[in-house]
């Protein structure tokens, strides 16, 4: 009985993935050329202003950007130091995480048209509301920032001082795509598709609509659900729509992707504490507010258009139904497997290898222990992941080192070493680019 439902669950896990996979891979490689294309001086130059204009111009530059929740943050952050006003910083925060390029394509395989054409649109239109209730709500301080920093190399969106060939820019948008940017999400991605399939496996086909059929009570459970998650635009599409096959109204969906991307308990706090409760306030506000609206939008939408829902093609006899028997799709999704899972290894390598030395670490004598000592660093200009990697590898090269934890949202480096000093673990943050603040 227990093998047949897990036989069952892999079948089902087989098509929800084939099914997937080609828009993902399509949605990761636009997610890269907008990398290469677009620079973040750019964007900064046109925030500037505190104005209706620049919330306009930050809400429309968020929504192809291929950026989580947790992403956004430190790029918002880095736009608000170098003078992006509050309100353009709000509308970009709230726009950008909840959908992308990467989404808005898998969005268009997985939900449809009409899902695909709404989003960005829905995600514009919460931008713009965030903004202007930032501009309009003047009463109290505005938040100190820090001054601000001059734009280089390592930045997410990099300001590109010299010229770079075509074969460099393919490199750069193939290595930021399938591995920087995929790293980010490849471990929430698995575990969406992994909760598709067994909500599609396990929960009866109307459940949704017979225990949530009031689309008004649906739309606060999700957002009660989504707003504490740290799940991705793209992740949360293969829930959602596994949700919407059991039942689910696709208002309550669509605020279930709008919620769960765009918030989570730590960008909530980080937020909070860099710009204060304030802006906590009117961005927590804002995003449940319009994810209500525009989910009570897209209902009438599809009740008044007859567009059809969104289903999954389940596994029938044994055999797998749709897009999966096709070639070029079936060839993409292999292509996309194998850089999924050399991202689950990079990932593995990071977090596991690290866990099992600390393990065995605590085995060894206490003696040995005492001769580390724990320091921690404070690294400013770091905005994404790639600036992450290149601080850990430059603590973990100063020799005498023996762990390094580097925290993005948090900017701060923990580092193990034997060392009697900081300092040269101070000169070679320095040395990668980066400044270590006191």
């Amino acid at each position: 009985m227990i093998s047949g439902y897990i036989a069952d669950y892999f079948k089902e896990l087989y098509t929800v993935f084939m099914d997937m996979a080609p828009y993902f891979f399509f949605g990761l490689t636009v997610a890269g050329i907008l990398h290469v294309l677009m620079k973040k001086e750019f964007i900064v130059r046109h925030l500037q202003k505190d104005n209706f204009l620049s919330v306009i111009k930050a809400a429309i530059l968020g929504v192809p950007l291929p950026l989580c929740s947790c992403g956004v943050v430190p790029t918002a952050l880095s736009l608000r130091r170098n003078r992006a006003s509050e309100g353009a910083t709000l509308a970009f925060l709230i726009s950008t995480p909840q959908t992308g390029a990467d989404s808005i394509i898998a969005t268009f395989g997985l939900l449809g048209i009409v899902f695909a054409v709404f989003t960005p649109f829905a995600a514009l239109a919460s931008g713009i509301a965030g903004g202007l209730m930032t501009l309009l709500w003047r009463g109290m301080q505005r938040q100190a920032l820090p001054s601000a920093a001059a734009f280089d190399c390592n930045s997410c969106f990099e300001k590109d001082p010299h010229r770079h060939s075509l074969l460099e820019k393919l490199k750069g948008m193939a290595v930021y795509a399938y591995h920087e940017f995929l790293d980010d999400i490849s471990v929430r991605l698995g575990i969406g598709i992994a909760v598709s399939a067994i909500i599609t496996l396990v929960v009866p086909d109307d459940f949704f609509a017979r225990y949530m059929g009031n689309d008004f009570v649906s739309m606060l459970i999700m957002i009660a659900v989504g707003i504490p998650l740290y799940v991705c635009a793209t992740a949360s599409i293969p829930i959602a729509l596994a949700m919407i096959d059991k039942g689910l109204s696709p208002g309550a969906a669509f605020v279930f992707l709008t919620v769960g991307p765009a918030t989570n308990m730590a960008t909530i706090m980080l937020i909070a504490t860099t710009m204060g409760r304030r802006i906590v306030t009117i961005y927590l506000g804002t995003i449940a507010v319009m994810a209500i609206i525009n989910g009570t939008i897209l209902n009438f939408i599809f009740k008044a258009t007859g567009a059809p829902l969104p289903v999954i093609e389940h596994v029938h006899e044994g055999h797998v139904h749709g897009p999966a028997h096709a070639l070029v799709p079936t060839l993409f999704a292999a292509i996309f497997a194998v850089i999924l899972a050399a991202s689950f290894f990079r990932r593995a390598r990071e977090t596991l290898v690290p866990a099992v030395a600390r393990l065995f670490s605590r085995a060894a004598p206490a003696a040995a222990e005492n001769r580390y000592v724990a320091y921690t660093l404070t690294v400013g200009g770091m905005t994404c992941t790639k600036c992450r990697n290149k601080v850990a590898a430059a603590l973990k090269a100063v020799p005498g080192v023996r762990e390094v934890e580097v925290d993005l949202a948090t900017h701060i480096a923990k580092v193990k070493s034997s060392m009697s000093s900081q300092d040269k673990l101070v000169k070679a943050v320095e040395d990668a680019g980066y400044k270590v603040e006191t």
